[in-house]
This record gives C-alpha cells, sequence and structure tokens, in this order.
C-alpha cells in the first residue's frame, strides 16, 4: 500500500468514526419510566381525555403483506363518533370510515357503503389493512389507550415510544404551540403492519 492509498484509507477511517460520534451525540436520550415521569403523563392524559372533541389534518401511509396505500387525511373526532376521510394523491378519490364504537361504516371504495361492527374489521375486510382504529384514536395523541402499554420517554417527558396490543409506537415530532404538546410525526408498526402519520394541523375545542 503506497503511501496516498494509506492516507486516504485513514481518512475514510477518521470520517466514519467521527460520523458514528455524531451520529450518538445526536441522538435522543431515552428514559424509564419512574413516578415522576408517569405523574406528569397521567396528568397530562386527563387533560386530553377530557377533550372529547378533536380534529386533525395530515397526510397518512400504510402497508402491509396485502396491500399499501397513503394519502391526504382529515380526522374529525366527537366523542365516540369518528369520521374518518382518505384522499387518494393520484386519483383524487376519497374513501370515508365513519361510525362509533358498535359500527362503522366505509363509503366511497365501492358502489355501496361497507357496513361491519368495528373501524378495524371493515379496513381489514375490504383493504386488508390491519389498522386498530379505537385504539389509534389514543396514540395519534400521545397518550395510552386503555389496557396494559409499556412506555418510554424523552428527555422532555413526552413519550418517545409506546407499546401496546402488540404495536411499537414512535413520536418522532411534537407540535409544542399546543398545551399539551401533541404529536406532529408518528410511526406505528406491528410485524409487517406500518402505518405513518405527518400531522400537519390539530384542530381543537
Amino acid at each position: 500500500m503506497n503511501g496516498s492509498t494509506r492516507n486516504g484509507a485513514l481518512i475514510r477511517a477518521a470520517s466514519l468514526a467521527l460520523l458514528v460520534v455524531l451520529l450518538a451525540a445526536c441522538a435522543a436520550p431515552r428514559l424509564r419510566p419512574d413516578a415522576e415521569r408517569m405523574s406528569a403523563l397521567e396528568q397530562r392524559e386527563g387533560i386530553l381525555l377530557a377533550q372529547r372533541d378533536w380534529a386533525l389534518h395530515g397526510r397518512m401511509a400504510i402497508s402491509g403483506p396485502g396491500d399499501s396505500g397513503s394519502g391526504s387525511l382529515d380526522w374529525i373526532q366527537r366523542g365516540e363518533t369518528f369520521r374518518f376521510a382518505l384522499s387518494a394523491p393520484v386519483s383524487g378519490k376519497t374513501w370515508t370510515l365513519s361510525g362509533d364504537l358498535q359500527h362503522a361504516q366505509l363509503t366511497g371504495l365501492r358502489t355501496q357503503a361497507v357496513s361491519g361492527t368495528s373501524a378495524a374489521e371493515v379496513l381489514g375486510q375490504e383493504l386488508g389493512w390491519k389498522v386498530p382504529i379505537s385504539e389509534l384514536a389514543y396514540w395519534v395523541r400521545g397518550i395510552r389507550a386503555p389496557g396494559k402499554a409499556d412506555v418510554v420517554f424523552a428527555a422532555d417527558g413526552l413519550l418517545a415510544e409506546l407499546r401496546q396490543g402488540g404495536w411499537t409506537i414512535e413520536f418522532r415530532d411534537y407540535e409544542r404551540t399546543n398545551n399539551p404538546a401533541l404529536p406532529r410525526r408518528i410511526f406505528a408498526s406491528n410485524g409487517e403492519y406500518k402505518v405513518r402519520l405527518v400531522i400537519q394541523h390539530w384542530g381543537l375545542p
């Protein structure tokens, strides 16, 4: 190996080492639950759960072993009643999922409306998507759905990761102009099923 080749190899090795150090320095710290963080989470959840009416606009992408889809999302929640509209970017077609805890109806996908006992059932039946809409209504606001959940906190005390019902939900960014802060970028996965959300606007009472 000549001098120039040796110097080039050393420079590349040093650059790689520096990149690793910089990435480690930039990685956000993940904190385990403790009494103080859990108390703050419960307080935050109490405030958001009291806000039964809310809306969001953003972009959503869903993928799985059977099919995938993406588009602009408008979600309106009024207590237990929801309206979930996804518009495809290319075709411009919109399908709408609406209902409550006991019933869901999908329109715009077929000539006739399709109904089922839950939003998750209808999406799985008609699109092959595994999306737990009832739980997502909690996760999308950065809080736990009812039931057992494991949490990891960011340095600012907000949830960085939530594991619940077989899903892992990563909260990658928050909109901090809201009080409490609300998620802006969410990535959820359960095996081969993945849901990505970028929330551009929150509508609150």
